[in-house]
Formats: structure tokens, C-alpha cells, sequence
């Protein structure tokens, strides 16, 4: 039971009253208090419903999600040996692309170089992530994916590296599948539309569409339209911002649904489809 807001306000209201109805008033005011964390001795309506709930407060998932993506990226950077400018400018530009200010950016960097010590322990942090999103699979996907677009834009994901985020994917509960397409879907981005690679200008960029989606391109028109709901609904700004993305990070989450949402049209288009 909160009762350190009653106490605090009865003594404030009797030293400011001097007498026993100001002693009262007080403890009522200090009652409302510990009711909404405002001393912060009870802790907000949300924390108290989380905790008893046996989750992480909203501001919880968002920190640790933000320590945990630039802590993993610094180690991922350093599991061949050492920390290449690629992999510097790589964070760097992710950092810039999430729009994050002068505060964030320091906090990244400090979290990056955290990441890099041989103290750092990889596990306990990807732990303590899967903890704090509790059933948030989404999040995870959302986390997982800037993973590999550090690596693949800082070193091309390298053996190392590889296994690494192979092994956190797998903890996190993402198939080997979906890692895949995850793959296949970044590199294709990285690589640019519309690049013409043996006479097959046309096919790579549909081939793309579908790893967007995460679908194979043998797959009928409804499993296609199943896939692209799927995605929209993963990978939805507000809904992860809802679920603890922090907000920093939710221009990465309009850019994926954009595009998704390209991806579905490129290949209605291509199928003829309604």
C-alpha cells in the first residue's frame, strides 16, 4: 500500500495550517499523489498495471530497445577483430536516416563503443531485449532488421557477423526463413531497382517485390495479398511505436511500409491483378 504521499502531505498541510483539519487536507492531497506516482513513490497507473502484469513500462521497452540496437551493432562491428570506418560510417548514417538529435546521437555512440568492449555480454542484452518486448514480435522483426542493415551496409554481413545475428534471430523467435528474406529483401534495396544483371532487367526487380513481402513468386494471387496485409500490419509505424519503438525510430518503419506498399503494387501489376 502507497502511504509515504499521505504522510509528506498531512506534515506539509499541519506546518502550513497549524492545526489538525490543514493535517487532513494534506494526507488527502498526498492520497491522490501516491494513487498517481506523482511523488514517485507508487509509480504510474501504467507501471503499477505492468508490474503486476509481469511487463516492461512503455519508456522501459523504448530504452531498452535503444540501448540494445547500437550496444549490437558495436559488437557486431567487432566480431571480426576489429571496427572498420564502413562499419563507423554505416552506424553513422543509420543514425542520420533515424533522425535522431545531438542527445541521441551521443547516447548511440556511447551504447556503440559499449558494444565493442570485451566485456560486453551480447547475450544478456538480447535477454534482457526479448524480456522487455514480451510478446512484441513485431518490435523484434523491427530490431532484427536494423541488425542486418548495419552490417550488410558496414561489411557486407560477414562470416562473424553472420553468426552472430543468425544466433540473436533464432533467440528472439525468427525462422531461419524469415531471416532469409529479411536478407534478400536488404540486399536488393542495397543493391538498387532496376540494375540490369544479364538481360533480365524486368525479373530482378519483381524478384524483389516478392522478398519484400517475404513470399516465394510461385506463390497464388491471395497467398500475395495475405503477405502484403501481413507485412503492413508488422511493420505499421504507430502500431510499433504503440508497442515501444521508439519514436527517434519511426521514420525506418514509414520508409519499410512505403516500401512494402510499392513492392504489392509492382506485382499486382505484373500478375494482372484487381
Amino acid at each position: 500500500m502507497a502511504w509515504k504521499g499521505k504522510i509528506f502531505g498531512a506534515v506539509i498541510g499541519f506546518l502550513i495550517t497549524r492545526n489538525v483539519w490543514g493535517a487532513v487536507m494534506g494526507a488527502c492531497v498526498g492520497h491522490m499523489f501516491d494513487q498517481s506516482g506523482g511523488f514517485g513513490f507508487a509509480g504510474s497507473p501504467y507501471e503499477r498495471a505492468a508490474a503486476a502484469a509481469g511487463g516492461t513500462p512503455q519508456a522501459s521497452v523504448s530504452d531498452v530497445f535503444f540501448r540494445t540496437t547500437f550496444e549490437l551493432m558495436g559488437h557486431v562491428a567487432k566480431s571480426d577483430g576489429h571496427v572498420s570506418e564502413a562499419e563507423i560510417g554505416a552506424a553513422r548514417r543509420l543514425m542520420q536516416e533515424l533522425r535522431l538529435g545531438p542527445n541521441e546521437v551521443t547516447a548511440a555512440i556511447a551504447c556503440f563503443r559499449n558494444g565493442k568492449s570485451s566485456s560486453y555480454d551480447a547475450a544478456s542484452s538480447v535477454e534482457r531485449l526479448r524480456e522487455a518486448c514480451v510478446m512484441r514480435h513485431d518490435l523484434l522483426r523491427a530490431f532484427m532488421e536494423l541488425q542486418l542493415r548495419a552490417a550488410l551496409a558496414g561489411n557486407g554481413l560477414s562470416p562473424p557477423a553472420r553468426v552472430i545475428l543468425t544466433r540473436v534471430a533464432e533467440r528472439l523467435g525468427m525462422s531461419g526463413l524469415e531471416f532469409a528474406y529479411m536478407e534478400a529483401a536488404l540486399r536488393a534495396r542495397q543493391q538498387g531497382r532496376g540494375g540490369q544483371q544479364g538481360g533480365r532487367a524486368s525479373e530482378k526487380p519483381l524478384n524483389d517485390s516478392y522478398a519484400e513481402l517475404e513470399v516465394a513468386a510461385s506463390v497464388t494471387d491471395s497467398e500475395v495479398i495475405k503477405a502484403y496485409r501481413r507485412q503492413m500490419s508488422r511493420h505499421h509505424p504507430d502500431k510499433l511505436v504503440a508497442n515501444g519503438l521508439p519514436e527517434s525510430m519511426a521514420q525506418v518503419a514509414k520508409e519499410k511500409t512505403q516500401r512494402i506498399q510499392e513492392a504489392y503494387e509492382a506485382i499486382r501489376a505484373a500478375r494482372g491483378m484487381r
